[in-house]
């Protein structure tokens, strides 16, 4: 039971895992905290948080249970408004998607790696945002994967991965540098790709007939540009070098399939796509459940 958690940003992610934990009736209290009053007032009217505040210091104080759900250019500022404000007994995690960076702000402002902090990442989300977005069966069936360091408390790890095993997650733990590599090829370049096919077409001449003829396939694989572009653009500014590696190998790729057209090699090409169609059913029919 947590009996009060304080979400400072109350948006698809912090809203859903405020109303995952009450839909199990594991949190008794519930305090909002953000910059936008429509969006507060919206998790009010929802009954998503009991009350809300603007000041970050304010809504962790007397919490049991922190999250912070702020786009990583925000973090250090939020680490920095709660100190000196959470309690003895507080556990703080995250949803940040690169964790070296919320790591390394972490550091800055607190002068080590507190052992009441765990980071942590929910994989995952959808293209919408806000409290009105939130449900609280986003994390079913989801990873979470949590970055714990030698300085982590293991009463605080407990704690968090009870969290959100509660919320229908399954929890994995896993090195810092790691998942930034890893979330970097799954996440961060799909993101990059959507975002710059639809920018790219977008400034084309002809753009209003391109998008008035898109069928099915352009909507499956552009959907994530509709996602919050202040986050993304925190997120690959944050893991550009993780990030960087992975563009530059994959325009290897594209450089190679520009060549393969050029050839005329239908064999090559049916290779290529005959292994992707397998690795794409793999992940569908295994880990992508």
């Amino acid at each position: 039971m947590i009996r009060r958690l304080a979400v400072i940003g109350v948006g698809l992610i912090g809203g859903s895992l405020a109303r995952a934990l009450r839909a199990e009736g594991a949190v008794g209290e519930v305090v909002g905290c953000g910059r936008g009053i429509e969006n507060l007032e919206t998790a009010m009217r929802l009954g998503i948080i009991d009350r809300y505040t603007h000041d970050i210091g304010e809504a962790v104080e007397g919490a049991d249970l922190v999250f912070l759900a702020v786009p990583l250019g925000a973090m250090r500022s939020a680490f920095e408004a709660m100190r000196g404000h959470l309690s003895p007994d507080a556990v703080v995690t995250d949803g940040g998607s690169v964790k070296g960076s919320v790591v390394r702000d972490c550091v800055a402002v607190f002068g080590e790696m507190p052992p009441w902090f765990v980071p942590g990442h929910p994989i995952a989300g959808t293209e919408n945002s806000g409290a009105e977005a939130a449900f609280a069966e986003l994390y079913r069936q989801r990873r979470v994967i949590l970055t714990p360091l030698p300085e982590t408390a293991p009463a605080a790890l407990t704690r968090v991965e009870a969290m959100w095993r509660l919320c229908g997650a399954e929890v994995v733990e896993m090195a810092v540098d790691h998942h930034d590599e890893v979330l970097a090829a799954t996440s961060h370049l799909p993101h990059m790709l959507a975002y710059t096919l639809v920018d790219s077409l977008a400034r084309m001449k002809e753009n209003d007939e391109i998008f008035r003829y898109a069928a099915g396939g352009f909507r499956d694989f552009t959907r994530i540009a509709s996602s919050n572009p202040v986050m993304w653009r925190d997120i690959c500014i944050a893991n550009s070098e993780a990030i960087g590696a992975k563009l530059e190998a994959f325009a290897s790729e594209l450089t190679e399939l520009s060549d393969t057209l050029k050839r005329g090699d239908s064999d090559h090409l049916l290779k290529i796509f005959s292994r992707a169609k397998a690795a794409r059913d793999r992940y569908i029919d295994g880990v992508g459940q």
